[in-house]
């Protein structure tokens, strides 16, 4: 595994598959950074994940919306505006894993504002939801489905929703789930990498919709 941020493109195979893992809440004391980084080793190649043959590595990008400077929003128009200090790395990402809170039944205003700054860089690309909360954050999940759908990315049938996370902490804060959550989350990432290397190949030998 590989974690970088650097911005070129995945769409050969031999230079294998970016995955963004974007952590979506802005919060003090957030959760986000921590399941984050548990997902981010979960995508392991050498692990569960071992890709096809004639793959290339996977190459993982933490983005921290915290730490993301977007331009005003009185610049933001439909499709368009400023280019963002994240664009290219979203850009270059061949799929993405949004991990995110759920507040109020839904997910945060952080994430829908990094969502709505972007446009092309999110189209014909795959993505699963990692959400959390109280009650496990299907709201946000279900919210947040539709929003990329707008978007022409293609969500996994399986997305996973953690309830109360912050009590499967170990000594050292890392997030430590029992036996089935993590499988959940290694059969929600097997199908991400699939579509991932389908819809490549595809944005790569094909016409795309318009």
């Amino acid at each position: 595994m590989s974690v970088s941020t650097d911005q070129h493109s995945s769409l050969s195979p031999a230079a294998g598959i970016r995955v963004a893992v974007i952590s979506g809440s802005v919060r003090k004391d957030r959760m986000g950074p921590t399941i984050a980084r548990w997902v981010a080793a979960a995508l392991n190649p050498a692990a569960a994940l071992k890709p096809d043959a004639g793959m290339g590595p996977l190459h993982i990008d933490l983005i921290d919306v915290a730490h993301v400077e977007l331009p005003d929003d009185s610049l933001l128009y439909p499709g368009g505006g400023p280019k963002s200090e994240v664009a290219d790395r979203i850009a270059a990402a061949d799929a993405f894993v949004f991990v995110t809170p759920e507040y109020n039944h839904s997910y945060p205003a952080s994430l829908k504002r990094l969502i709505d700054w972007h446009y092309g860089e999110w189209r014909l690309k795959p993505a699963t939801i990692v959400a959390y909360g109280v009650y496990g954050g299907y709201a946000a999940i279900e919210h947040l489905r539709g929003v990329l759908a707008e978007l022409s990315v293609v969500t996994t049938r399986r997305a996973l929703g953690l309830r109360v996370p912050w009590t499967a902490l170990d000594d050292q804060g890392r997030y430590t789930p029992d036996a089935e959550l993590s499988r959940g989350l290694t059969a929600s990432l097997a199908e991400l990498r699939w579509w991932a290397e389908v819809l490549a190949d595809a944005r790569r030998d094909r016409t795309p919709p318009t």
